[in-house]
């Protein structure tokens, strides 16, 4: 379904230097989905041509039925386009589009409700994929206003861009006229419809609303005030900080069934519902819902309002969403410790993505968009998030903040390079940042940093993946050692522009942290495990965290070591919001990266977690954390108690060590008030070492593709279980065959594949090498490069599963 031709850069630009879209004026009808799989659509595009004569194409990826231009009719579609030739100086272009594939394609998705059967209907598009539902100039550079018509099955609302629509009966159906949009891209713009359960309120000026399905209405009732109050948190925020507000007084986050992640849609802003946890949730969880939703509100300055010319400037709108949900947890919520828990969770995958074989510069040339969506990775998203962050502090948070105010008021609804952003910074601080951009964003890899004496002066030695070190500002501290704690005595600024630097510490503390609070992307050596827990806040621990973990995935650290250093600082933590990331670290060391010593490991993770559990505030948590590693099931079971997610996770641990489970998923289910709970069930039987329950599940996530996204990963990783080897034997061959049609279904389904069903047991560096050997053939490029990282992650294990004690 797939197999349509790719936009490429030329293409786009060539189109661009041609064409000006006026307007979009497109009809959506609905009224097959509550039995039928169909959306139709009828796009009429009113453009202006600046060379009267020429030709182009339109793209339509879904079954064109009928197409028109200037009331002459067109041709079939090839290729998912439609040739446009003979243009006017003014045109009409009116196509009528089909598309049947709701359940596996591109752009649009059915879901049927399993507790009461009602459907729901989702679309997101990044980075092309409205193509798949209506006819359009799918690039990001053809913005125009967009109004949509929607005929939907009475009883249904439907939610767009636009705010509030003019809704009147029409037969058995209703009719929904969205004003027009601003000028938007065609990727920014949604429709969601269905049954909905509508929570709204009014704040400082804005109309907020919270949809999801009706079974879900409990959840949202539960989180609403959490939702509703970072919602007017990051609005006040950002609209001061960029010198803009929000410019439209509705807002809107819908929660979608079977959606994957979240997508930034112009004023409406579509969700998985699994964000709306069926637990209590953790202190984790809710800062991540806080920072999810900021990012993707950020995104309505960069990405939306000002939005990049093309593909290779991805970063301008991902990573300074990612940097910007952060800098508003940090300073205008609850969730002070926002760059802590950054660390301890994004930055490090970014760490292990940047030293690995798919590394790439964070601006990078794009070809295509089949090759853009490869870049949605951990380098574009927390390493361009810290990046950026380094840039705000090496030209100072005034300068940055008066910088992005005169950005938005000269690009506002138009589109920009990066290029634009760095003239904008560097007039308003003072200093010449083409150095700094070439470092940064030109250049891949990382800068290595460590400290040494020479006499009584103190040097930051760096160290770049070229030579010198990158421009940049970071902290370093000193600190002394009182009673079992490290006290700070001193830190001061240091600006790198050589591989060596002085820096204004008195000799002889006891320890000196190089990066403190984390001001910058960069490892540390040596590591200081043993010092680590005395340090006094959540962020120096967390860079000592890091400088561990990062010796770990490049051969320096044992699994044991890394575990000790874990367990030592989880008994000591404070911070909430990183208790959760280093109990799952410590949880994937024992799992994934010990060999000989993995049992020895989960002792020492599964004591951590029972001293916690003790602990009234952390007790959620490390028993969730205990139900990855204990052996001692009956204890999980007992103090699961009433809790059904705790039930369902002790269920799933005593399924992987051979345990009979059939009885009490039974009843579990019965107990079970979440909509979902089947999959719940159906992870406890991934577990299995039963043959027959690996075939049946591996036919539901790959055949069938019945487990929908938001539950994949947790049946997934249930499937890959350490200790069955024998039994997961034959599906690392069965992986490969996967791969040429795993992107059928669009970008985030392809990573979400690639990635989870990825074997991480019963596998050698001959199968790894295998692996690489067939992404290189005829598959997709997003499939290519999430095969290559995980491949590269999964070679540090297996050499860190070898290493012996010697």
């Amino acid at each position: 379904m797939n197999d349509v031709k790719s936009l490429t850069q030329a293409e786009a630009q060539e189109r661009a230097a041609l064409l000006e879209v006026e307007r979009y004026d497109i009809a959506v009808d609905l009224t097959d989905l509550p039995t039928g799989p169909r959306v139709r659509s009828v796009s009429t595009i009113t453009f202006t041509c600046r060379t009267p004569g020429a030709a182009t194409f339109v793209d339509a990826a879904a079954t064109v039925l009928h197409a028109t231009l200037n009331g002459r009719e067109l041709g079939p579609a090839a290729d998912g386009r439609v040739p446009l030739t003979d243009l006017a100086a003014t045109n009409t272009l009116v196509v009528e589009c089909e598309q049947a594939d709701t359940h596996d394609g591109s752009g649009v998705h059915k879901a049927v409700d399993p507790a009461d059967g009602e459907v729901y209907l989702w679309m997101t598009f990044e980075p092309d994929e409205a193509r798949w539902v209506w006819a359009c100039f799918d690039q990001p550079d053809l913005k125009a206003p967009h109004a949509f018509t929607v005929t939907a099955p009475a009883g249904w609302t439907v939610t767009s861009n636009s705010g509030a629509a003019k809704v009147t009966a029409s037969g058995s159906s209703q009719v929904w006229a969205f004003p027009a949009t601003p000028r938007l891209s065609p990727y920014n713009t949604v429709i969601n419809a269905g049954p909905f359960y509508e929570l709204r309120r009014q704040v400082e000026g804005y109309d907020l609303g919270l949809f999801c399905r009706r079974s879900l209405a409990a959840v949202l009732d539960r989180d609403a005030d959490k939702l509703f109050t970072v919602t007017e948190q990051g609005l006040r925020f950002f609209g001061e900080q960029f010198g803009m507000p929000f410019p439209q007084a509705r807002y809107d986050q819908v929660f979608m069934p079977e959606y994957g992640g979240a997508m930034e849609n112009y004023g409406c802003v579509t969700w998985a519902d699994s964000f709306l946890r069926r637990a209590e949730p953790t202190p984790a969880e809710d800062e991540l819902l806080a920072k999810v939703l900021l990012h993707e509100m950020a995104h309505m300055w960069f990405g939306n309002i000002v939005t990049m010319r093309w593909w290779d400037d991805l970063w301008l709108n991902e990573a300074f969403a990612e940097f910007a949900c952060n800098w508003a947890a940090a300073e205008a919520t609850e969730y002070t410790d926002a760059w802590a828990g950054h660390l301890a969770d994004d930055k490090l995958e970014a760490y292990i993505a940047d030293q690995g074989p798919t590394s790439h510069p964070i601006s990078v040339e794009i070809s295509d968009v089949a090759e853009a969506a490869s870049i949605f990775d951990s380098i574009t998203y927390p390493k361009g998030a810290s990046v950026l962050r380094q840039l705000q502090v090496y030209v100072g948070e005034e300068a940055f903040r008066t910088g992005m105010t005169a950005y938005f008021a000269r690009h506002a609804w138009q589109n920009t390079t990066l290029q634009d952003l760095i003239d904008e910074l560097a007039a308003v601080s003072g200093k010449d940042l083409n150095a700094w951009r070439d470092g940064w964003l030109a250049t891949a890899g990382t800068d290595r940093l460590s400290l040494e004496t020479a006499g009584d002066q103190l040097i930051l030695v760096g160290r770049g993946p070229a030579g010198p070190p990158r421009p940049q500002v970071l902290a370093v501290s000193a600190y002394q050692r009182q009673d079992q704690a490290l006290v700070r005595t001193e830190q001061v600024r240091v600006e790198i522009q050589s591989e060596r630097t002085p820096v204004d510490l008195p000799v002889g503390a006891d320890f000196y942290l190089v990066n403190d609070d984390d001001l910058t992307f960069a490892t540390i050596r040596p590591a200081a495990p043993d010092l680590t827990p005395l340090l006094p806040t959540a962020i120096a621990r967390g860079v000592g965290v890091a400088t561990s973990w990062d010796a770990l995935v490049t051969g320096e650290a044992t699994a044991a070591e890394t575990a000790a250093c874990l367990a030592a600082v989880l008994r000591v933590e404070t911070a909430p919001a990183v208790i959760e990331p280093y109990l799952r670290l410590a949880g994937d060391v024992a799992e994934y990266w010990a060999g000989f010593d993995r049992a020895a490991i989960a002792t020492e993770v599964a004591d951590v977690c029972r001293a916690l559990a003790g602990q009234p505030p952390r007790r959620q948590i490390a028993l969730r954390a205990l139900a990855r590693v204990t052996t001692d099931v009956d204890e999980l079971i007992a103090a699961a108690g009433d809790d059904v997610d705790l039930g369902w996770r002790a269920l799933v641990r005593k399924s992987e060590l051979g345990g009979d489970t059939a009885a009490e998923v039974d009843a579990l289910l019965a107990r079970d008030p979440d909509p979902d709970a089947k999959f719940r069930a159906l992870t406890v039987r991934a577990a299995s070492p039963d043959p027959a329950a690996k075939a049946e599940i591996w036919q539901a996530l790959t055949v069938d593709r019945s487990v929908p996204i938001g539950s994949f990963g947790l049946v997934a990783t249930a499937l890959w279980r350490p200790g069955q080897d024998d039994v997961l034997a034959p599906y690392a061959d069965k992986y490969l065959d996967l791969l040429p049609n795993l992107h059928r279904s669009g970008m985030i389904v392809a990573m979400y594949f690639t990635r989870r069903l990825f074997p991480v047991f019963t596998i050698d560096e001959a199968w790894l090498a295998r692996a690489r050997e067939a992404a290189a053939g005829d598959v997709a490029p997003v499939v290519r490069k999430t095969l290559a990282e995980r491949a590269d992650e999964v070679s540090r294990m297996l050499r860190t599963r070898s290493l012996t004690k010697a």
